[in-house]
């Protein structure tokens, strides 16, 4: 599983030292214009690759948004693994968005489906079926299941996945990451409810997204 030590995500080592050391060759070579584009993509991939380390709640009875990103939809909708209705809370990420997603509660990885799909605009109700996606299904320390999709979107052509059938996670920790813009999809088992609502700013491992509902 790659990880962070230095607030950038190994995943995007290669391409930062890439575009970083082609920025330096056409300074060097006085292509002023080209040297200047080079140093404008040097800045937007270290950007996208950052991975801070974020504070990750410790109450029992609540999930963490698995990705960072505005939440665009909250609603039933069929889980790819149970086949069921389940709540799901829909987090679309743009480009300027962390792209490293984390566990929504602690758990183990009970199962990994990949399918491949198109690369319609994430944000799009579309996406969540017809679009190249990974689903991760977590069962907690309580029995409870919970789906993470990893969704491909119009400009991101590559879906990481760092988890493996029979991980155990922690609440918070890095299962993968999307490049270049898309969306993530997390559904919840019955029992908890949403604690956010559409167009709400989360972030990944920090921002609590959902509760175990209260007992009468």
């Amino acid at each position: 599983m790659l990880k962070s030590g230095i607030g950038l995500c190994l995943e995007g080592l290669p391409i930062i030292f890439i575009v970083a050391l082609a920025t330096i060759v056409f300074a060097l070579l006085g292509w002023k214009v080209v040297a200047v584009v080079g140093l404008i993509a040097t800045l937007f991939v270290l950007n996208f690759f950052r991975d801070p380390e974020r504070v990750v709640p410790q109450e029992p009875g609540l999930a963490v948004a698995p990705a960072d990103g505005k939440v665009v939809k909250i609603e039933k909708m069929m889980d790819p693994f149970s086949g069921q209705e389940r709540t799901a809370i829909c987090i679309f990420m743009n480009v300027f968005n962390v792209h490293v997603n984390r566990s929504p509660v602690a758990g183990q990885v009970v199962g990994i489906k990949y399918f491949p799909g198109k690369f319609f605009n994430a944000s799009l109700d579309k996406a969540s079926r017809d679009n190249e996606r990974n689903a991760i299904s977590i069962k907690d320390k309580d029995g409870r299941f919970w789906t993470v999709v990893q969704i491909a979107g119009l400009i991101a052509r590559r879906i990481v996945c760092w988890t493996e059938q029979g991980d155990s996670l922690k609440r918070g920790e890095r299962l993968g990451m999307i490049k270049f813009g898309s969306r993530v999809d997390l559904y919840l088992p019955d029992g908890y409810e949403p604690m956010v609502k559409v167009n709400d700013k989360v972030f990944a491992g920090q921002s609590i997204v959902a509760s175990l509902k209260a007992k009468n």
